[in-house]
């Protein structure tokens, strides 16, 4: 089935014959806080019923679509996850904030020669998206990836671990919880080679035209398939918990996934193939159950989006725009923007630009090759199989263009025409036009947002870490005025986190975000830590000392 509208009706059919305002909790009406439930899975491109593919059948998420609004022009601002995952946690992109190489850091066995692991520096107003819900009254957990460029702030979350939970909230707190379905991810489709499938052995499958239509390439295009089942029964699960909660009707549920594919030429690539995702989003009210909306929506509008539906006005420093909301942009957007630079040892230079229809990219380093010999990648049965038919010569016009030793400076694609984007019309004089659009848009971007991966990145570190040491928070400072407790801190931009405890308790990890003055509980102790996105947190303040 390719009409993925008529999908929906007949699915239907069946179904149912740099600034922050202070904001403090009290000040929004409960009517205005709902759930907010956000189901990432990783590596998946539209593959899945609601969106055209009809490979598979996956009952939750086709549920899901026929009770909310299915988002088809979706796109990360990077083929990768932590790129991306900088992106959906402060609104920001990763060029703007220094987040841009995957990653900055993890394995020291993925880092180029001459860089070590070090952390995303954003302006002292950047904050992650879970702490202005956290100061508005929010029960905020993380189940379980984080992978921000940046260890996440210890005011970031109530909960985030693989066992975080919106169950474990005060009564009637409003949540935002996040879940991650790794079983989709690149890796697995190795990880899992000799897993019972969750499909047909003999599911019929379609490679694409750049990866081969043999045995191996239909092997990991099918295990692709089967790991995006097994997601859809996890969905189911936790769509059941929230269920039995008695929570679906009060709970605005968010699907997507953290980039495109997971196959060789999707993931990593600045192709649509690596940048768009499918959505859905279900909304309590019911509204536009079972229909399509093709506004064009970056990740960098996830945070703006998740603070206007919890009724709080989004922060100016933004790069995103709210498409939902009370404070939703009244602006549709016209343009997405996308970055490709080091992926684990290997360097690239590539930004693209993309309209509802025309993708522009803008090859900074045309000497190189499109092929980076990405060493994880190389684990996964297709690619090997990509590089034996290379080195043999069998390789058919579309899967030997991704091995070209240079690229052109410029490339424009007709997504609609060519949605693989195979067939380059940048030299074609009836798209000049579109052409030069493209690349002023591009050029305004990358100007606009001060592109940090201009910089070399050994340089780049050596400016946010002088002498090679990541900056420290300072020591949050108290003040005594009566019977209440001011804090402040003198590093700008710190969030100051605190817990109360007995005189002999040690500190746990969940740290209330301080607001304004404090009241110290009979018999109780304070503890207070400030810190700020890139920094290392402060020594604790404790009170009495």
């Amino acid at each position: 089935m390719k009409n993925p509208a008529l999908f929906c009706a007949t699915l239907l059919l069946a179904l149912f014959s740099c600034q922050t305002k202070n904001t403090d909790r009290a000040d929004i009406p409960e009517s205005a806080r709902p759930n907010i439930l956000w189901l990432v899975a990783e590596d998946l491109s539209p593959v899945i019923p609601p969106f055209g593919d009809s490979t598979i059948v996956c009952p939750n998420l086709s549920r899901l679509a026929a009770e909310g609004v299915c988002y088809t022009n979706v796109f990360s601002v990077s083929g990768v996850c932590a790129p991306s995952r900088a992106a959906l946690a402060t609104g920001m992109y990763p060029t703007r904030i220094g987040a841009t190489h995957m990653r900055t850091n993890g394995n020291p066995a993925y880092f180029a020669e001459g860089v070590h692991a070090y952390e995303a520096m954003p302006g002292a107003g950047v904050r992650m998206h879970s702490e202005y819900l956290r100061m508005a009254g929010y029960y905020c957990t993380n189940n379980a990836k984080e992978d921000y460029q940046f260890t996440k702030p210890l005011t970031a979350w109530d909960e985030s671990s693989r066992t975080a939970h919106w169950r474990n909230r005060a009564d009637g707190q409003p949540f935002f919880a996040i879940f991650n379905f790794g079983v989709t991810h690149e890796s697995r489709i190795w990880v899992k080679a000799e897993d019972s499938l969750w499909v047909a052995e003999d599911l019929q499958v379609e490679p694409p035209p750049y990866l081969p239509d043999n045995e191996v390439g239909q092997r990991d295009v099918r295990r692709m398939y089967s790991n995006v089942k097994e997601m859809d029964a996890q969905i189911g699960k936790v769509l059941d918990q929230l269920e039995e909660d008695g929570l679906l009707d009060h709970t605005i549920v968010v699907w997507y996934s953290d980039h495109g594919g997971p196959l060789p030429r999707q993931k990593r690539l600045n192709y649509d193939s690596g940048l768009k995702v499918p959505m859905i989003i279900r909304y309590p009210d019911g509204k536009g159950a079972g229909s399509y909306d093709d506004q064009l929506i970056s990740f960098v509008d996830f945070a703006p989006t998740l603070l206007s539906m919890a009724g709080l006005e989004p922060p100016s420093h933004f790069d995103g725009r709210a498409f939902a909301g009370k404070y939703k942009d009244s602006v549709k957007r016209a343009y997405i923007h996308a970055a490709g630079d080091r992926f684990d040892a290997c360097y690239d230079h590539i930004r693209a630009v993309r309209d509802s229809r025309y993708k522009y990219l803008r090859n900074f380093w045309p000497d190189s090759a499109y092929y980076l010999p990405v060493s994880y990648r190389e684990q996964m049965p297709v690619m090997q199989e990509l590089l034996r038919m290379r080195d043999a010569g069998e390789l058919d016009v579309w899967q030997a263009q991704w091995f070209r030793e240079r690229k052109p400076e410029e490339e424009l694609f007709d997504t609609e025409a060519d949605p693989h984007e195979l067939h380059n019309l940048a030299g074609e004089p009836a798209y000049r036009e579109k052409l030069e659009e493209l690349r002023i848009e591009c050029e305004r971007w990358m100007a606009s947002t001060n592109d940090m991966g201009l910089l070399d990145e050994a340089d780049y570190i050596a400016r946010i870490w002088p002498g090679d040491v990541q900056p420290l928070v300072a020591t949050p400072l108290l003040k005594e005025s009566g019977d209440s407790i001011s804090l402040s801190c003198e590093t700008e931009g710190a969030l100051i986190g605190y817990q109360f405890l007995n005189m002999d308790e040690a500190a746990g990890d969940r740290w209330m975000i301080y607001t304004g003055p404090l009241m110290l509980p009979q018999g109780k102790r304070l503890v207070a830590v400030a810190d700020r996105i890139g920094y290392k947190a402060s020594t604790v303040l404790q009170y009495p000392e």
